[in-house]
């Protein structure tokens, strides 16, 4: 019988030639003013999305305030998300009727912190982000969103818009725990001493509540729940709203992390798929890290 050889050949694939996928989403930072440090906590935000693997990030940088806005035309319809860090000068007439298309046809918003106290006297912005705070807005820009009986109701009450007291820790409840954000997390979390923002009031069309924090009157609150994390529907778009995160150093908070990259993936797709990790806090603890 004849024996028959069989050569073996082996192939090394060299792992530089094996493709890297692309993040699935493109986000833009939107900044340059701002009453908040938003020097700091730009690169902050930034690095949290690219760490999710998830998005790669350009920011636009406004000119400084009282500049020359002429110039300032970021191009929103090439991203799937966009992170509002900005509070200042109004944007060129184009600008600001490119971002409300781009939102109205589908494109995603985080509104980060102070964000929510921007043009005031812009109609279209003041229903994109569904509530706001502080630039002389008061009752005529529409209601409180309270959260009473274990269900929203709208406070047409007169009284000024945006407000808070000493930066304080406190905790978070959950009110929608089937939102793609908030699954899976615990019904109480703890965050780290921050401005608990209250007196929040606008259009709050389609705007779902998916988390309240309770700011006591001995604190320079309202004594109410106050909608701290929720959603607006614009359109076609996705926005996502987050008060927490006053400079840098809050945004090491776990309960801000988490929630910031979950919403701004919800934003850009409509779905989630971070687990939730194993670092998140408790009723009891706020967790930070490095």
């Amino acid at each position: 019988m004849k024996r028959r050889t069989f050569l073996l050949t082996l192939v090394v694939i060299s792992l530089s030639a094996v493709p890297v996928l692309a993040a699935p989403y493109k986000a833009l930072i939107v900044t340059g003013q701002n009453a908040h440090d938003w020097k700091g906590t730009t690169p902050v935000l930034k690095q949290l999305l690219e760490e999710t693997g998830l998005f790669t990030v350009d920011v636009a940088q406004s000119p400084a305030k009282g500049e020359d806005m002429s110039s300032f035309k970021p191009e929103f319809k090439n991203y799937h998300v966009v992170v509002l860090n900005y509070q200042g000068d109004s944007w060129p007439e184009e600008t600001k009727k490119a971002f409300v298309d781009y939102v109205k046809n589908g494109g995603g918003v985080v509104v980060y912190h102070f964000a929510c106290a921007a043009f005031p006297d812009w109609p279209e912005y003041n229903e994109i982000i569904g509530l706001g705070g502080w630039g002389n807005r008061n009752e005529k820009w529409g209601p409180y969103v309270r959260w009473r009986n274990g269900r929203v109701e709208f406070d047409f009450s007169p009284g000024r818009g945006g407000g808070h007291g000493p930066m304080q820790p406190f905790a978070i409840d959950v009110r929608y725990p089937e939102h793609p954000i908030m699954k899976g997390l615990p019904p109480r979390f703890m965050h780290v001493p921050d401005e608990l923002y209250g007196w929040l009031r606008g259009p709050a069309k389609n705007l779902t509540v998916l988390a309240t924090a309770f700011a006591p009157k001995d604190k320079g609150g309202s004594d109410e729940h106050e909608p701290i994390l929720f959603t607006v529907e614009y359109g076609k778009g996705r926005v996502f709203f987050n008060a927490l995160g006053h400079t840098a150093n809050e945004l090491k908070s776990v309960a801000f992390i988490v929630t910031y990259q979950r919403g701004a993936e919800w934003a850009a797709s409509g779905k989630v798929t971070q687990p939730v990790p194993d670092d998140f806090p408790t009723a009891d603890e706020a967790r930070v890290r490095p």
